[in-house]
């Protein structure tokens, strides 16, 4: 089977394509044939070095599928070759999904939703489940509540504010002028321009001083920081970014706050919770770009481009081979 080889960490120039075996599925596991996956600033951070005793080389890297089972291995009861499937690979743990065939344990995939297509549905998995587990299960945002998103356009965001909106939040987000009408449009109350204001006065200004329940960091700097700035009493912070640098949380401790770090989990509860609100019209991802598999190095660089003008996901279309 064809698939793209991290070969060093380094940039995009890295990443190799070839020819590997197609892998066998084994007790509990299904073989998938994937027909799309993704890119992530996880995909990225591994491509560059950031957790190199994790990551052996050279190896397949990529952590969102969708696609089609092929085989099913001794002991699979859920699924059947046929089947229409979506999940995010175990992170760390085994080869990942920039390849024409994927093996994983039963256990954390689920069916896809119909509604979806492959690039649809392989947009979703990895900040599908990083928004839910941050807001649903971290935060436990509850109805009636308010949060600040940042970064509203991005992956994680854009599919954030939609979740929020579904849980019965008030929801305000920080992206570029440009993209005012594309979070309005995914639910957002409150859009704040980043470039031209800062969030914290829009904050304050907004809830007459009060604040909000919950901020969900997903660009880092220096968030954590800051957010105290913008919460109410008792309020949450959830983070999904690894800021090396040391943060000053002085603030934090007057407005008894909490904060909770998330590194996704897989489990195809969150992917069944997802679909639910899929099939109700409650949540859609947004493919912003769609590149080939051998294009995967080219993605990544238009990814890591400050400004580089995409909405929602970058996904790749997989096409598998017949060997």
């Amino acid at each position: 089977m064809k698939a793209i080889v991290l070969t060093s960490f380094s940039g995009p120039e890295s990443f190799e394509l070839r020819d590997v075996p197609k892998p066998v599925p084994g007790t509990g596991q299904v073989l998938v044939r994937v027909h799309a996956t993704s890119i992530n600033p996880l995909d990225y951070q591994v491509r560059r070095g950031d957790y190199p005793d994790l990551v052996p080389l050279p190896g397949i890297t990529g952590h969102d599928v969708s696609g089609v089972v092929e085989a099913v291995g001794p002991g699979v009861t859920a699924f059947s070759p046929g089947d229409e499937v979506w999940y995010t690979p175990q992170i760390f743990d085994g080869p990942g999904s920039y390849a024409e065939y994927h093996v994983a344990a039963e256990s954390i995939v689920g069916k896809k939703p119909p509604s979806l297509s492959h690039l649809e549905a392989a947009s979703l998995t990895l900040v599908g489940g990083t928004a839910w587990e941050a807001l649903a299960v971290r935060a436990a945002l509850r109805v009636g509540e308010s949060i600040l998103i940042h970064g509203g356009a991005g992956g994680v965001g854009h599919v954030a504010i939609q979740l929020a909106k579904a849980m019965g939040a008030r929801v305000f987000t920080t992206v570029r002028e440009e993209n005012f009408e594309f979070a309005r449009s995914l639910g957002a109350d409150v859009v704040i321009d980043y470039e031209k204001e800062d969030y914290v006065d829009a904050i304050m200004r907004e809830t007459g001083g009060s604040g909000v329940d919950v901020v969900f960091d997903t660009i880092g700097g220096n968030a954590l920081t800051r957010s105290p700035d913008a919460l109410a009493q008792l309020g949450r912070v959830v983070t999904i970014v690894d800021v090396a640098q040391p943060q000053n949380l002085i603030q934090a401790w007057g407005k008894n706050a909490s904060y909770h770090f998330v590194f996704t989990r897989q489990n195809r509860g969150k992917l069944d919770e997802l679909s639910a609100l899929i099939e109700r019209g409650q949540l859609r991802p947004h493919v912003g770009a769609v590149y080939s598999l051998a294009d995967i190095p080219l993605a990544h660089a238009r990814l890591e481009t400050p400004n580089n003008g995409l909405r929602g996901k970058i996904a790749i279309a997989v096409e598998p081979s017949t060997h």
